[in-house]
């Protein structure tokens, strides 16, 4: 009996894989013309901010493996990334330039926060370059209960571009910049004296910081070319920039709803491009020059004919 149960539960486990996959047992659906992989090819190396990485070398190759399938398969956080990187990256980009930093560090921006300025991490991170408070403040930016410009593009870009520049003075490659921007400068020295090695590619390290310029490869990969990933989008599926005009404040605004109607938006719109503004007043004792973004009311809406792809790779014609 119990033979009997098993061989016919074996029969039918048989028969629902044949329905479900098609399988016929022919030679030539044996052998198919073309395999459907399911793994990114990692590449035998990649650049850098100019410099090769020789990806070949087994924990090397096997990190890099273990990014791309992490940005291959969770859809919804890859799209968006190259969703918004049509927005920010025009943004960011001519800042890097600016500052002789990389252009590779948009990448960078990319992983820390997924490319959302609101991004804010359970440690208390913030903003597209992910700042803690004390850092932010000690690279120039404002943070208090009214005020955060961790969440304002251009400046958070600023500071971030301050703090890879005063790494590259101290460690002089820009792979273990990018490992000190996740584990800070000083534990990455540290590790380094106690290691003897130099780049932090071959230091021994926490596993978040050992993913970490992994992780900034992967998604230069992806944003280089998204269909390899299996992303096809049309240029209406990108994120526009948002035309807007700007007005200086000096003086302090005590009702920011009242304010924002005055300019002919509605308080949500007017904390939405300027995220930075962290309260419904704005205190300003020390007539600091504030410069708050307004969008343009007569281009304020979504119109799919008119989204230009930064990049023409990320779209499919």
């Amino acid at each position: 009996m119990y033979y009997f149960h098993t061989g016919m539960a074996l029969a039918a486990c048989l028969l629902v894989v044949s329905l479900l996959t098609g399988f016929t047992g022919t030679k030539e659906e044996d052998e198919p013309s073309s395999l459907p992989y399911s793994c990114m090819e990692v590449p035998e190396s990649m650049t850098f901010c100019g410099t090769t990485i020789d990806l070949t070398r087994y924990d090397r190759r096997e990190r890099m493996d273990r990014e791309l399938m992490a940005f291959t398969y969770m859809h919804s956080t890859s799209l968006q990334i190259i969703k918004r990187a049509n927005r920010y990256f025009p943004i960011v980009i001519p800042i890097l330039k600016e500052y002789g930093v990389p252009e590779d560090f948009k990448y960078l921006m990319a992983i820390e926060s997924n490319v959302n300025p609101l991004a804010r991490s359970v440690a208390g991170a913030a903003g597209l370059w992910q700042f803690m408070p004390g850092t932010a403040k000690e690279f120039g930016l404002e943070v208090n209960g009214h005020v955060d410009e961790r969440y304002d593009v251009e400046k958070s870009t600023r500071a971030a571009c301050k703090y890879l520049k005063q790494a590259y003075v101290k460690f002089g490659n820009w792979e273990t910049v990018a490992a000190s921007y996740n584990a800070g400068q000083a534990r990455i020295a540290r590790q380094q004296d106690r290691q003897y090695a130099e780049n932090a590619l071959d230091l021994y390290l926490v596993e978040e910081t050992a993913r970490y310029v992994y992780r900034i490869l992967a998604v230069k990969m992806m944003l280089s070319d998204p269909k390899k990933f299996g992303f096809r989008l049309r240029a209406s599926d990108l994120y526009p920039p948002i035309p807007y005009h700007t007005v200086k404040v000096t003086e302090h605004i005590e009702d920011l709803p009242r304010f924002a109607r005055s300019q002919g938006i509605t308080f949500g719109l007017l904390r939405s491009m300027n995220p930075w503004l962290r309260d419904f007043s704005l205190p300003n004792h020390g007539k600091k020059e504030y410069i708050i973004r307004i969008p343009d009311k007569e281009e304020m809406y979504y119109n799919p004919r008119v989204v230009v792809p930064y990049n023409r790779n990320w779209v499919v014609e």
